[in-house]
């Protein structure tokens, strides 16, 4: 097993959905087959208008033969596994490439940076996962739900020293994975509360949004951006519980068991549609919309 780098863009010809499969060439088969059941990073190309650099990390489950396409291969993403980075890592820092492992012996590029599919060091995906997650800063911390005497409590270790396997835990652990998805999901909302419109911040310069999973975790739901939305304490409370909802065209619906229809339907704003991320590849997917009406929202 080794760490990887998959290159993919949101315009890509190849049927990539990179939280749930990364579809590629025979030529790159052996390479990828390298990456199963281990981790890998996505880069969006530099030469992409505004690149997101190193987006995501994931986890590779199995490399299958496409069955719908007899000249490509799946790599499968293991459920529960993709996550959006936070602080996505641009593919050069003020000083060089972050990718050390792809400098020659001359200190330049190699021509292994054209590789849609590449191996990846330890330390180079130590370093990227490291950036990625980033550190605290002002759309951070608001707590979602109230700790209470006796939860757990997270510590702050400072990432210096931490070994790849030891990223690795990080990236499954339930606190990091939350944190990292309020940055993504709030950032890709501009801090905005997408049912209500409004922009709130606290007396601490922090953001009073707070990032809802459409499709919850414990149903299955990914920690995408697409999964996510932006609400206010009172709209995630009232989206949680059914009494809000969104259409296929993301007009926002309202529960008839509402006890107060005309006091939820003041909250939404003037559009009475969802405030959408500008970036199309971050809006809700018709998917999990569909799930929650089916499975959340009180009709």
């Amino acid at each position: 097993m080794a760490f990887g780098v998959f290159i993919h863009r949101t315009d890509s010809i190849y049927d990539d959905v990179p939280s749930e499969r990364y579809q590629f060439p025979k030529q790159y088969l052996s390479r990828a087959q390298q990456c199963e059941g281990d981790w890998i990073v996505y880069l969006e190309p530099s030469k992409v208008r505004n690149t997101k650099g190193y987006f995501a990390v994931a986890k590779v489950q199995e490399i299958i033969a496409d069955p719908r396409n007899a000249d490509m291969h799946l790599a499968i993403i293991e459920p529960g596994t993709y996550l959006d980075f936070g602080d996505p890592v641009p593919f050069r820092d003020a000083d060089d490439v972050v990718e050390q492992g792809l400098l020659n012996d001359n200190g330049k590029i190699s021509g292994r940076a054209q590789a849609a599919v590449r191996e990846l060091s330890p330390m180079d995906f130590s370093r990227i996962v490291e950036r990625g997650l980033g550190q605290d800063h002002d759309i951070l911390p608001r707590v979602d739900q109230a700790s209470q005497p006796g939860d757990f409590q997270e510590t702050h270790a400072p990432f210096a020293h931490l070994s790849a396997r030891d990223r690795v835990n990080q990236l499954t652990n339930r606190v990091v994975r939350d944190r990292n998805f309020r940055k993504t999901v709030l950032r890709a909302y501009g801090e905005r509360c997408a049912i209500t419109g409004l922009r709130l911040i606290n007396g601490g310069g922090r953001a009073e949004a707070e990032a809802a999973h459409i499709r919850p975790v414990e149903y299955d739901g990914p920690d995408i951006v697409s999964n996510g939305l932006a609400l206010s304490g009172t709209a995630h409370w009232m989206f949680d519980r059914g009494l809000v909802g969104l259409a296929e065209d993301l007009t926002i619906l309202v529960s008839r068991q509402s006890n107060d229809l005309d006091a939820v339907k003041g909250l939404i704003n003037r559009s009475g549609k969802l405030c959408v991320p500008e970036r199309p590849a971050n809006r809700p997917r018709p998917e999990f919309l569909t799930w929650h009406r089916e499975n959340c929202f009180k009709h």
